[in-house]
């Protein structure tokens, strides 16, 4: 597990469909839903699969290789929690799984960040014992 200093930034708040989610990460562990009628992988989570309708939805452990789709550097503070990373890399991350994610990419600097560059998870932990994926290059 890496440990990033991320101050107090805001922690998600799970719902009943996502607490699956939630509770993997803080086991440092990525689960998608997979449909267990025609095994599409999907995130966020939902209750039916959004390409066959079935209902037989599992939580099922993800790779955590990625290839990057695109990005931006932010520059705007949009909560305090983020002031001590300022700027950041807000990423478009495929997984291999067929899923597309929004996340951090980190220890990567904006002119070494190139669209289709493979990247693995990697772990950030938030207040209160929280704890949310980021990506960074895999080597």
């Amino acid at each position: 597990m890496t440990d990033f200093s991320v101050g107090e930034r805001p922690i998600p708040e799970p719902d009943e469909a996502s607490r699956p989610f939630f509770d993997a990460t803080l086991r440092g562990e990525l689960l998608l839903q997979r449909c267990g009628a025609c095994g599409r992988w999907m995130w966020p989570a939902k209750v039916r699969c959004i390409e066959c309708l079935a209902d037989g939805l599992e939580w099922t452990p993800a790779s955590g290789r990625a290839t990057l789709y695109s990005y931006t550097l932010v520059h705007q503070l949009v909560h305090p929690g983020f002031k001590d990373g300022m700027p950041y890399n807000l990423a478009l991350v495929d997984l291999e799984e067929g899923v597309r994610v929004v996340s951090r990419l980190i220890g990567v600097t904006p002119d070494q960040v190139k669209p289709g560059m493979k990247l693995k998870i990697c772990w950030e932990d938030l207040p209160n014992g929280a704890r949310f994926y980021a990506f960074e290059r895999d080597a």
